[in-house]
């Protein structure tokens, strides 16, 4: 079985706008996830990014036209200047760990929940009462919350080293074996990369 690594930030607007497209994909190919949240911020730091807020007026213009055009392609409701963003990211990436520790719920819908979260529903996703509410909407204990959180760090901290040795830069990235797809407008190639095309 072909195993992606789904390197991801729950708070980035481009993880939010791939959707579960991911999970659809692997569907058809028999593949298998393990989604790795880590802390893009220091992803940035350690491989020559910007936070948005430092790059030039340039790049942040053309980053919200460029997430503008997409969302409405895809038919996504999307707020250019959500109420929470950025918003400390760790609790619901430990959230994602547990609950992928743990088993029994939709991890696709969880992933995708906490993006969706910041750019559509103007939750904060660093609050614990939000995390309970998007942890059991995807089929969860909503106790995972608070369980793990010592594991929960750990691997989010190795998530970012395995990131950075597997050559991540930005989020969404998806890692198969050798090969590296960035950003959700890379998905089709992914797709055609399972299927044995590219």
């Amino acid at each position: 079985m072909t195993q992606i690594d789904y390197y991801l930030a729950t708070i980035s607007p481009f993880t939010y706008l791939a959707g579960t497209e991911l999970e659809a994909i692997t569907a058809r190919h028999g593949a298998s996830i393990t989604y790795r949240p880590f802390d893009i911020m220091a992803c940035f730091a350690r491989t020559g990014g910007t936070p948005p807020k430092d790059r030039h007026p340039n790049r942040q213009v053309y980053r919200l036209q460029d997430m503008e055009r997409r969302a409405k392609r895809l038919g996504k409701p999307l707020n250019l200047k959500p109420a929470h963003f950025p918003t400390n990211m760790a609790p619901s990436s430990y959230a994602l760990i547990a609950a992928q520790n743990a088993g029994g719920g939709d991890l696709g819908a969880l992933a995708h929940s906490f993006p969706r979260a910041v750019w559509a529903e103007d939750r904060d996703i660093a609050q614990d009462d939000v995390i309970r509410d998007l942890l059991e909407q995807a089929g969860f204990d909503p106790g995972l919350a608070d369980s793990g959180l010592l594991t929960g760090a750990e691997t989010y901290a190795a998530n970012l080293e395995a990131a950075i040795e597997a050559g991540v830069f930005g989020s969404p990235f998806y890692v198969v074996g050798e090969q590296r797809f960035w950003g959700q407008d890379r998905l089709e190639d992914l797709d055609l990369h399972l299927a044995g095309k590219l």
